[in-house]
Parts: C-alpha cells; structure tokens; sequence
C-alpha cells in the first residue's frame, strides 16, 4: 500500500510540473502568436492554429497521464513549445502552407502518443530489427523509380514519395528505423565487438566477423541516399552511426577511424559530386559569389546580423528574401526576429531534449538496447540540430536538412514526434522495472 501511495504521489507530481512548464510554452507561442496577427492586420480567426496547438499539447498531456504516470515531465513542455514556435515561423515565412503544417502537427501528436502505448518491453522493435530496416530501405530505395519532387523542379532530388496531394520522404522513416537497428544489433554484439579486436600494426580494429552485418546494413543506407544526392541526410546518418559505436563499445578508436574516412569521403565527393563541390566553395567562400551560388547563406547571414540581442520582433524582419527560408533556414529566422535570445533559446530546448534523453539511457543502464535506444534518439535529434544551425551560420558546409520540430515538413515532424513517443516510454521508470528479467529463486541446499 506504500509503495502505490508513492507512485500515486509521484505521478501527481509529474502532472504538476508538466502541466506547469505547458502553461509557460503556451504564454510564449499564444503571445507570439498574436503579435503576428496584429503585425499582418489579420483578424482573430487567424487564431486556428493556436487552437490546434493547444488541444494536441492538452491532449498528448492527458493522455500521457493515463499510459505513462511516471514519464519524464520536461520532454513534452520542450516539445510542444517548438512544435508551436514553429507553426508561427511557417505561418510568418510560408503562410500558404500554415494549414499543412498545423494538420501534421494534429497526426504527428496523434501518432506520438500512439507510440508511448507500445508494451514496455519494446520486444517487437528489438527482435525484427533486420525486417524494420529493410523496410526502410525498400520505401527509400523506391524514390528511385517513383520519386517526386513536390516543388516541381526538373533538377532537383526526387526525395518523396508521393499519392494525390500528400509527400513523405522515406528518409525521416529510415532515420528512426535505423536508430532501432543499431540499438538491437549492438545491444546483442556491442561486448563482443569491442572485445574480439584485431591489431594492425599500432591500430586496434573490429573484428569484421561481428561488424559485417552492421557495416552491409549501413553501407546500404548510404550508397541509396549518396544515389539521390541526400547528402545531409548521409552526412547524419554517418555520424549516429559512430556516435552509437562508440557508446557501445566505450572505444575512442572507432569515432577517430570514422573521422579520417568522413575527410577521406569528403574529398572524394568534392571531385565527383558537383552538389558537394558547390557547397564546400559555398561555405568556404561565400562572397565570391553572393548574388548566385552562395545567395542562400549570404543572405542567411546578413539575417543573422540583422538580429542583433533582441531580434527585429515578430513579423517585423525580412527573412523572406532567403530562399526556402520556411525550411532550411528557419533558424536564420529565429536569429532574425528573435534575435541572440530567441537562438539561445532554441539551442537550449534542443539541448534539454538531448540530455534528458541520455539521462533516460543511464536510468536503462540494466536494459542495453532501451539505453541504446534513448541514447540514439537524442543523438539523432542533437546532430541533426547541429548540422542545420551550423550550416546556416556557416560554421559547417550545408546539408539542407529540417531543424526538428520547428521547420516546414510533415515527414520531419512526424518523424520527430515518433522519436519522441519512444523516448517517453522509455522515461517511465514502471515501465523499466517490469521490463527486467526475473531472476530465480534460489535453491535451498539440502543438509546431509
């Protein structure tokens, strides 16, 4: 009776202080919000879209009080104040597509909580990883013949699939399926891995009896996206991969290796890959050619300046002379209009997400795959996060991939949200507990 007074006290507690810090995200997008219909002389009925916000945020809240008592209580405040933030930038930068983005937000809330229903044991996504990922690669091997472009562009990638007026791309599915994949196979081989070594020379490398399997199953993922000029989308894939690598194996050799070939590729592309070569020079260079090839990130830059410590306020900067601003570059927005704080705002909620979810894979430290797997799911979003922002601010060549939760894209969002759904499982301490295996009572010796 102790124990169910505690976790009812417990659970109560959850409920407060997310309920809480919701509170505090819906002050800052419905502030937000208004502000914008105020500046485009907009009637109250451009409000919907709040709406919408606040009955998925209220919603997912309710019922995550019923499947999960003991989740983790910062990750949804973070995530529903970004998923908000980011129906007012596409709202401000895209307003043709606000509808779009706030009946994605609707499914991928939906399907986020759906998730968060799955057994605890998470067994069904540990055992078929071969199948889940060949799944994935079958739907992005199939951009390849029936791959469109929603835009309509004669050259660009055809990333999407597509049927009457509704695109996916089938990376966003392969990203979370791939996270899944590691985290079983390394969660089974990882000790074996690290311990089963060859030496070459000075050089301590895997064995590749264990490390074939990942390697081919990997390798298929990059050759398929390297083939539809997806090269963010490689680029990421590519650095989760020794990211959980490493967290696996706990050895520095396989992140350092995987570094020298990322040059090693990297140089290769540059002489192959006319798209590499463009935004190398781009990033490297951009002035030489601001009016054209480097346009995107000139602009982007000068946005950034313009924002200065407090930003040019909501609806009053221009940012819509970058291109594709509503999804590329939608922090350059952020650090037009919101300024240094609005940025280090961002920067620091994708943090939370990100250390929350190692702190959820050092609370599964007994469960290998469940730590793998909430520790892969923050690296995803992490990196994904640091690849965009860094390319808009020229801190790294552009990889034109969404910055989660707040860009334009139901595939990105949707994605997101799944990660998400996971990670709130896995944050349910009742959920750790009965996944453990029992162990056996022991047996009384009898006396002689």
């Amino acid at each position: 009776m102790l124990d169910f007074t505690d976790n009812a006290l417990s659970a109560k507690r959850i409920t407060l202080q997310e309920r809480t810090l919701l509170v505090l995200a819906l002050l800052f997008v419905a502030l937000n919000r208004i502000t914008l219909m105020l500046v485009q002389q907009r009637s109250w009925m451009s409000l919907w879209p709040l709406a919408i916000w606040i009955v998925c945020a209220v919603g997912m809240h309710l019922a995550l009080d019923v499947t999960l008592p003991q989740r983790d209580p910062l990750i949804l405040p973070v995530v529903m104040l970004l998923a908000g933030w980011g129906l007012t930038l596409v709202a401000r930068l895209a307003p043709a597509f606000a509808t779009r983005q706030a009946i994605w937000l609707i499914i991928s809330a939906a399907t986020g909580t759906l998730i968060t229903t799955l057994p605890p044991n998470l067994r069904l996504l540990q055992r078929y990883r071969y199948t889940w990922l060949l799944v994935g690669i079958v739907l992005l091997a199939a951009t390849l013949v029936f791959g469109v472009n929603p835009s309509g562009g004669e050259t660009a990638p055809r990333l999407w699939l597509g049927f009457a007026d509704a695109y996916f791309q089938p990376s966003e599915v392969l990203k979370i399926l791939l996270v899944i994949f590691l985290a079983s196979y390394l969660a089974d081989k990882g000790d074996i891995i690290s311990s089963s070594q060859i030496k070459l020379f000075r050089l301590r490398l895997p064995s590749l009896h264990y490390l074939a399997p990942l390697l081919l199953m990997w390798g298929f993922c990059i050759i398929l996206l390297v083939m539809q000029r997806d090269l963010g989308a490689a680029s990421l894939f590519f650095l989760i991969f020794l990211a959980m690598l490493y967290v696996a194996t706990e050895d520095p050799s396989y992140p350092l290796i995987g570094l020298l070939m990322l040059i090693v590729a990297g140089a290769i592309g540059y002489r192959l890959f006319g798209v590499v070569r463009l935004r190398v020079d781009t990033w490297w260079n951009p002035w030489a050619d601001p009016d054209n090839r480097a346009f995107q990130i000139v602009q982007s830059l000068l946005a950034v300046a313009a924002g200065g410590i407090f930003g040019q306020g909501v609806g009053q900067g221009a940012p819509t002379y970058i291109p594709v601003v509503h999804s590329d570059f939608v922090f350059a927005a952020i650090a037009e209009e919101w300024g240094l704080l609005g940025t280090i705002g961002a920067v620091l909620s994708i943090a939370v997400i990100v250390m929350r979810a190692l702190h959820i894979a050092l609370d599964n430290d007994r469960r290998p795959f469940r730590s793998l797997l909430a520790a892969g799911i923050g690296l995803m979003i992490g990196f994904q996060s640091l690849l965009i922002m860094g390319g808009v601010l020229k801190l790294v060549p552009l990889t034109g991939i969404t910055l989660p939760f707040v860009s334009y894209g139901g595939s990105s969002l949707l994605s997101s949200f799944v990660m998400i759904g996971l990670l709130l499982r896995l944050s349910d301490p009742e959920s750790q507990i009965n996944s453990w295996p029992r162990r056996a009572a022991p047996v009384p010796e009898l006396s002689s």
